[in-house]
């Protein structure tokens, strides 16, 4: 009999992708002994599409990871390029931050953070098998037959399970760049009895930088003033000299080609199985759907300083190479583009992700957790944020402490999982600021103030760093009440002031907080009439300027918190019979049995489960309560 390769480790986490470097870290630097598996040590952390991190919704995600001591954020601040606030004329609720990378160094930034983590290990090794003993999880299989005895595992293998690239009539059977699927693990997940889907995404062409001419483009420059991503970076460390992007547009010649072609597309000749992103659409399924538009936003990014590579987002396709060439060749600035690499869509196995708890845990499988687009999620954010929440709690589950789970009051990434959870999904998930009922009290600028405590908590966060995020908030709310306390009169000196920024005169007295409220004033504009205001700092009059400024309105949304809160404090036992449950619709009671939700708050937000069934749930719980306390 031959011998073959066994080890022991605390966890496993199976790909090195964003989800699995988050999960990774988060476990080794909780105490516990960790092997990340990966099917390319050279992947690690790649980023396969655009070379960017952040964006509308997915800068509040890099942010709350940050604050829960994650490493996306400070990965990003130090290897971008250019860096946005984007929605800047809109409310702060929807402020989102965005960094082009360079996509290179973010991958090899990462790595090196990886390879000095004490209790961390990295193995580049195809996963072919889970291992369980009484649906308990008890290690990992590799293609080479090697067993990795561990308490519990994390899946994160991205897009590469059974994956197939596609462009025309062209298929590898590989992963992004080309690199090598992994096709065996899937086999062991259905013997599992776990439920697989076939996704699909698609990136870009990506085009010799030497051959476009960038004067038929819109030059897009980078903000003066940077903001970091992490709240542990110096703002001063990151101003840095950024390079451009550019913004072009198809036209209606682009459009012609694809229509033309429309035939060739393996999305359209049913090569493709796999459901693709409705929110990332091809290049083709926009002409398609937006037949009324005469030209899509196309933007130009490059992918580093040291390539030439440069991303046309917003023009991903799974055209043949031939056709390629044309339409891009129809853009502005594009017309000799040479391409670098072939634009291809990406089909791969994922799970349907009702079948884990909050926790991200498996409900058939203890100790199998899962995060990124293995569930079913687009997105690098998306990724890295599931991919911390499932390291974060195979940490917890074996230290024997309760899980980690944000509700959707609390964060985006509680909105995030809960969707993924509790909503049927049909298609590659993406974040979005619209899926945030509480959007305006979970903005990015305060996600240290909301969710710090949990790292603290959790143990990724230092004492120190916890401390500084504590006597913020005091240094807030001090500042505030005193604004609140302090009066100014009609005199010449106020009047001068609220005349130099175009603010209406006072006829009587007012507090500072007052002033505050109108648009045209903040905090630091108020200086020569608050002489005894003491020096803070900036990340604190932020605060304090949006606090007040929107008091009415965070009031309000708080209010509705309370109501939200009051739903998911009601917890459903884990052995709750809903064939009990006389009064419950059949649907109802398929879909609860099925889901198994915590509470009568996510119960609520299963489809096909209607505020009627929830209201017989809530009567018959009362009952339940009420018999309990009589038999006692």
């Amino acid at each position: 009999m031959p011998s073959v390769v066994e080890e022991s480790y605390d966890v496993c986490v199976v790909g090195a992708g964003h989800a699995g470097c988050e999960a990774a870290l988060a476990c080794a630097r909780l105490g516990l002994e960790t092997i990340v598996f990966t099917v390319s040590v050279d992947s690690i952390a790649m980023m396969p599409c655009n070379p960017n991190i952040g964006g509308s919704s997915k800068g509040h995600l890099v942010r709350e990871l940050d604050a829960l001591g994650g490493e996306m954020g400070i990965n990003i601040d130090k290897t971008f390029i250019q860096s946005k606030m984007l929605n800047k004329s809109k409310g702060p609720a929807v402020h989102s931050l965005r960094a082009q990378a360079d996509k290179a160094n973010y991958s090899m930034e990462m790595r090196k953070t990886l390879q000095n983590t004490e209790h961390l290990t990295i193995r580049q090794a195809e996963v072919s098998e889970i291992i369980t003993e009484n649906d308990v999880i008890a290690g990992v299989k590799t293609f080479s037959g090697a067993v990795y005895h561990s308490r519990a595992v994390v899946l994160c293998t991205g897009v590469y399970l059974k994956a197939r690239c596609l462009y025309g009539d062209v298929v590898n059977y590989t992963g992004p760049n080309g690199l090598m699927a992994a096709n065996h693990l899937t086999d062991s997940l259905k013997e599992h009895g776990i439920e697989m889907f076939r996704f699909k995404t698609g990136t870009p062409a990506r085009i010799d930088k030497r051959s476009i001419d960038f004067s038929k483009m819109q030059e897009q420059r980078g903000d003066e003033k940077i903001v970091p991503f992490s709240f542990t970076t110096n703002p001063e460390d990151v101003q840095i000299n950024q390079v451009s992007c550019w913004l072009t547009y198809t036209n209606e010649k682009t459009h012609e080609i694809i229509r033309e072609n429309l035939d060739r597309s393996p999305m359209y000749s049913g090569k493709i199985k796999g459901t693709g992103p409705r929110y990332c659409p091809s290049i083709e399924d926009k002409v398609v759907r937006f037949a009324e538009k005469d030209r899509h936003q196309l933007f130009v990014e490059p992918e580093g300083l040291n390539t030439n590579e440069m991303y046309i987002g917003g023009m991903s396709s799974s055209m043949p190479e031939d056709v390629q060439y044309a339409m891009y060749r129809t853009v502005p600035g594009l017309e000799n583009c040479r391409i670098v690499r072939n634009a291809y869509a990406i089909e791969y196995d994922c799970i349907n992700p009702v079948q884990l708890k909050p926790s991200l845990e498996f409900k058939k499988i203890k100790g199998l957790f899962s995060g990124g687009q293995f569930n079913g999620s687009s997105g690098y954010e998306e990724a890295a944020a599931q991919g911390l929440v499932a390291g974060i709690n195979a940490a917890m589950y074996l230290k024997g402490e309760e899980p980690l789970i944000l509700d959707r009051s609390e964060s985006y990434i509680g909105v995030l999982i809960d969707d993924l959870v509790t909503k049927e999904t049909k298609e590659p998930y993406r974040m979005m600021t619209s899926r945030a009922e509480y959007r305006l009290l979970l903005r990015q600028d305060n996600a240290d103030l909301r969710l710090s405590k949990y790292g603290y908590r959790v143990g990724l966060i230092s004492k120190e760093r916890y401390d500084w995020v504590e006597k913020k908030e005091q240094l807030i709310a001090d500042e505030i009440k005193r604004l609140d306390s302090v009066h100014v009169g009609a005199n010449s000196k106020v009047q001068e002031l609220l005349e130099q920024y175009g603010s209406v005169s006072l006829n009587t007295g007012t507090s500072l907080s007052e002033l505050i409220r109108r648009p045209e004033l903040c905090y630091e504009m108020l200086a020569p009439i608050d002489p005894d205001r003491v020096e803070l700092p900036a990340e604190v009059i932020e605060q304090i300027n949006i606090n007040i400024k929107y008091d009415g309105y965070i009031k309000r949304q708080i209010k509705q918190v309370e109501h939200f809160k009051k739903l998911e404090k009601k917890r459903i036992p884990e052995d709750f019979d809903y064939d009990d449950v006389g009064s419950l619709r059949l649907e109802a009671r398929q879909k609860l049995k099925l889901y198994k939700p915590i509470s009568i708050g996510q119960a609520s937000r299963i489809s096909g489960v209607s505020p009627a069934d929830i209201s017989v749930l809530l009567v018959y719980m009362e009952q339940m309560h009420y018999r309990k306390e009589h038999e006692k």
